[in-house]
């Protein structure tokens, strides 16, 4: 029989406050994080679930180069779990449906915080950032 991993509700609590944790770092993180974000109007744009969920989605024009460039997530195209994973829809899940009303947008950022520890997982984004703003520096060097 398939090994089944089950959630216990200390496994669900870790992972929606590593969420709200990661978020509220992204909002108000200092350096690239913070100027990337503030580019766009909403920021981070949702925590779904407040206290009952792992999601975070968030915009970033690179969305593909942060998503590449993570240590802490892994890329994947199915998320949920106890560890922390990242996808960028539009290059991943969505790209039949671009063009429709179901498209998403670009630079849409996905993750799913797991239970590492929420300050690991804002600086592994952090690191994301800043080596995205420094490949674009070099780029127009």
């Amino acid at each position: 029989m398939p090994e089944t991993i089950v959630l216990d509700a200390v496994s669900v609590a870790t992972i929606a406050r590593a969420a709200r944790d990661a978020a509220a770092g992204l909002a108000s993180k200092s350096g690239p994080a913070k100027a990337a974000l503030s580019m766009l109007p909403e920021g981070v744009s949702a925590v779904r679930w407040p206290g009952f969920s792992g999601m975070v989605s968030f915009r970033h024009p690179d969305a593909t180069g942060i998503a590449e460039r993570t240590r802490l997530f892994t890329l994947a195209e199915s998320l949920g779990g106890v560890e922390s994973l990242i996808e960028v829809p539009q290059a991943m899940t969505h790209q039949t449906v671009e063009g429709s009303d179901a498209a998403v947008p670009a630079d849409l950022i996905r993750l799913s915080c797991g239970i590492e520890a929420p300050e690991d997982l804002v600086a592994d984004l952090a690191r994301a950032f800043a080596r995205v703003a420094e490949s674009a520096a070099a780029l127009r060097a």
